[in-house]
């Protein structure tokens, strides 16, 4: 049989089983998929936050970076945005991206919830929940109990309609009921336990055919599997409620979500690695990383004073490109555990310590069946002797011997590439006869629709149809009088208008929502109307009593000089949302609604729409929307919103926590496409919006002779004599530089290369001391105008070795077009 023709069989055979999986169980050790136990890889996509045009490009991606599982959950608010009304198309077709995860040949975790949290608004509840008569939230409350059921009951249906179940032979291997209750369970005393034991039997109940997991729930009821959330789980998991359970981590986060004014917590790959590493060493057979491909909050769906951006750290970014060396460096891991996967299943392990922070998981009944992870929790170097042999181990690392003697992955060695990620403006939006201006009126209080004696609650009066309410209220001033307005406020951002003039603006942050708007003004000899409108920016989406919270002008007052005037009781117009916003000017037969004027390049109004048209940039790179000359507002392209943006609210260090707004591809069409901003403040300016490219056009690698060798190479093991032949030089057992551009795009220029001690790393190097001078040429034969290349970390292959016994490396630094 030739080697062309055994792989056209495999794949063959592939294709017919994939996302197939049949009867799943589960033990102590891991899940059981017919008869087989499993170790499994997962990563969390959730189908709204992208496309699904974008689907199969970052299933496959993530089924190319080792993972067997697909986890998503389910998003009650889109699917049921009013009682009784459903949409599952679009975005929202949850049945075509679990077929596409089949099509693929991955499985499907599936987060029914139906409380989900996930930085969505309102924890993925309809708001209209909000308003069932005597409704609690998440506890032993009949109402919530029966819209929960009545929602479970009609996904599940929807799942087993499509055959979607493993049991039916479907992809779905495993399933959530609620989410982190734990966090809040003790809020809700005898009530909250309760409720946890009627979750439980009513998942066993919706009969899936399928496990039931429980997160963060160390008491979850049999037979449903408590699970673990956080970033180190193979350190603080107590371990499953019962020996007959398997140790499953259903969020590994990858790095965190990000809040408007806050800076991005950036978490590298060696630690993902090492702690997927210990877990997997003490007995765990389930990770899901959390997020794999974060995507986009489009429109209004991420939570309070969440960026639009999701988890763009990911090992796949918010535009789903590669993400190095957090993707490869996980992929390698994967790799590594699945050569281990028999030893590691076999039920037996050994726990021996080599030092004090040092210690050996060895698994395995016979000597020809062993694997080993050695760990150091050292924050120095520790060698250590495992088995007649020596081992020098990284500070806080793992090591993997998949055969108990030859090193396999190191969490602490990067062997993976790392890429640069760059925009470059195809599209430049900076002539003013390319805009067009709307500007909002402050509305007055005879126009407002809705009065009352007293001030409302800002998501009771909008019931999440807008971000913005108005307040209006007016009153008589005897004479001129220099004044100051105190609003106390509760939520995330206020403008303050006086006889139709804005006088200021405040918000709070992710951390203090409450603050204090103070200004001066002057009143005129008459009537006053004063106008405050009030932002939110997403819904809460977490914590006990979510339908409790509130948000608005708490009190407002003013002190004219001679006395405070309070008018928390008072009369009160109010109107939910902007003008622009009931005409859809943001649509093109909305837009036709208002007057549009020619943009003018002077001091901009607050509250203002801007509509220009692009064309579509040529290529299949990601597009994004620099926003970085305005201040916060919404943005739509072609009536879709690519969501929320809030440039002008800075970091720590002064800089804006998102600049680029997504806009998927399918969003668009070749020409003419319609772009509509909503400016909030006076500040921004539409003429410096471009429409960018994103694409990876730089890769890097820096690998030392001491890093084990790609993990592919143990492949060799498996493959007969033809096979071996041909596969002899790409698994050649060293140490190497392994470079890949973007798919389209070949290696045009070797920027820097180094076989000896270069200093530095990826992001910052230089010559050291000792340098082959033929590292240049070397590596421009290997990969000039390739697509991929690999470089061994050898002196052999660059000639006289003029620094022994030096630890060399290799860093080579190239350009992609």
């Amino acid at each position: 049989m030739t080697f062309g023709y055994s792989l056209a069989m495999f794949i063959l055979m592939a294709v017919i089983g994939a996302g197939v999986a049949g009867n799943v169980t589960y033990d102590g050790r891991s899940l059981i998929i017919d008869g087989q136990h499993k170790i499994l890889f997962s990563g969390s996509i959730h189908y709204p936050r992208s496309t699904p045009q974008m689907w199969r490009s970052l299933i496959l991606k993530a089924k190319s970076g080792g993972i067997d599982v697909i986890d998503t959950y389910v998003f009650w608010n889109i699917h049921e945005p009013q009682q009784g009304q459903f949409d599952f198309s679009g975005r929202n077709d949850i049945v075509r991206f679990i077929k596409e995860v089949q099509k693929q040949g991955l499985y499907v975790c599936l987060r029914i919830g139906p409380f989900i949290q996930g930085e969505w608004s309102y924890g993925g509840l309809p708001f209209w929940l909000h308003n069932v008569p005597g409704i609690v939230f998440r506890t032993d409350n009949e109402p919530f109990k029966y819209h929960m059921k009545r929602y479970a009951q009609m996904i599940i249906k929807l799942m087993k309609s499509e055959n979607l179940y493993a049991s039916q032979g479907g992809p779905i291997i495993l399933s959530q009921i609620e989410n982190e209750y734990g966090m809040v369970g003790r809020a809700f005393r005898e009530e909250g336990k309760s409720y946890v034991k009627w979750a439980a039997k009513l998942a066993v109940e919706l009969e899936t055919g399928v496990p039931w997991v429980m997160c963060k729930q160390d008491d979850a009821p049999d037979p449903l599997i408590n699970a673990c959330n956080g970033r180190q789980c193979g350190e603080t998991f107590k371990g499953p409620n019962s020996p007959n359970k398997p140790a499953i981590w259903t969020e590994n986060w990858t790095s965190f979500y990000q809040t408007f004014g806050e800076e991005t917590l950036m978490r590298s790959a060696e630690d993902i690695a090492f702690h997927v590493a210990l877990f997997i060493a003490k007995n765990g057979s389930f990770v899901n990383y959390y997020m794999y491909h974060g995507g986009t909050n489009f429109g209004r769906n991420g939570s309070q004073f969440v960026t639009t951006s999701y988890y763009d750290q990911a090992p796949l970014d918010e535009y789903g490109l590669l993400r190095q060396p957090k993707w490869g460096h996980l992929k390698e891991l994967h790799a590594a555990v699945k050569l281990c996967e028999k030893p590691l299943l076999s039920g037996l392990r050994t726990t021996i310590s080599l030092g004090k922070l040092q210690t050996a998981f060895v698994f395995g009944k016979h000597a020809d069946q062993c694997a080993a992870l050695l760990v150091n929790q050292d924050k120095n170097d520790s060698t250590v002797k495992f088995l007649n042999s020596s081992h020098l181990l990284s500070p806080k690392s793992i090591i993997v011997l998949p055969d108990c003697k030859n090193v396999a992955f190191n969490t602490a060695k990067v062997n993976a590439q790392y890429n640069t990620r760059t925009r470059e403006p195809r599209q430049i939006l900076s002539s003013p006869q390319m805009w067009e201006e709307y500007t909002e009126n402050v509305p007055s209080f005879s126009e407002t629709p809705i009065r009352s004696e007293s001030l409302l609650e800002h998501m009771n009066t909008t019931q999440d149809t807008s971000d913005y309410m108005w307040q209006i209220f007016r009153f008589q001033q005897p004479e001129q009088a220099a004044s100051i307005l105190k609003v106390n406020h509760v939520g995330h951002v206020l403008h303050a208008f006086v006889n139709g003039r804005l006088i200021g603006s405040m918000h709070g942050a992710f951390k203090a929502q409450r603050f204090l708007l103070e200004k001066n003004v002057t009143l005129i000899n008459g009537t006053n109307t004063f106008a405050l409108l009030s932002v939110m920016v997403g819904l809460p989406n977490s914590g006990a009593h979510l339908e409790r919270r509130v948000g608005g002008s708490r009190s407002v007052k003013i002190w004219n000089g001679k006395q405070a005037l309070y008018f928390n009781k008072y009369s009160w117009g109010f109107q939910v949302g902007l003008q622009g916003e009931k005409l859809h000017v943001y649509t093109d037969p909305g837009a036709t609604n208002v007057q549009w004027k020619q943009y003018r390049d002077s001091k901009n109004q607050p509250l203002s729409w801007y509509k220009a048209s692009f064309d579509t940039p040529e290529g299949k790179d990601p597009l994004a929307l620099n926003l970085g000359s305005m201040g916060k507002g919404e943005a739509w392209v072609n009536g879709q919103s690519i969501g929320r943006y809030w440039v002008s609210f800075h970091t720590s260090k002064g800089s804006p926590s998102q600049i680029w707004y997504h806009i998927p591809r399918s969003f668009l069409k070749p020409k003419s496409n319609s772009l509509v901003i909503l400016e909030e403040e006076r500040e921004g300016n539409p003429l410096g919006i471009t429409i960018d490219t994103v694409s990876v056009t730089e890769v890097c690698g820096h690998v030392s002779n001491l890093h084990p060798s790609p993990v592919i190479s143990w492949r060799r093991k498996g493959h007969n004599r033809n096979e071996r032949r041909h596969l002899k030089h790409r698994y050649e057992r060293r140490p190497k530089v392994q470079l890949q551009c973007p798919y389209g795009r070949k290696i045009t220029k070797v920027l820097f290369a180094s076989y000896g001690t270069p200093n530095g790393n990826c992001q910052s190097y230089s010559l050291g001391s000792c340098h082959a001078p033929n590292s240049l040429a070397v590596v421009q034969k290997a990969c000039l105008r390739k697509s991929r290349c690999s470089v061994a970390v050898w002196s052999k292959t660059f000639g006289d070795d003029s620094c022994p016994h030096t630890v060399k490396s290799l860093l080579v630094h190239a350009q992609c077009s």
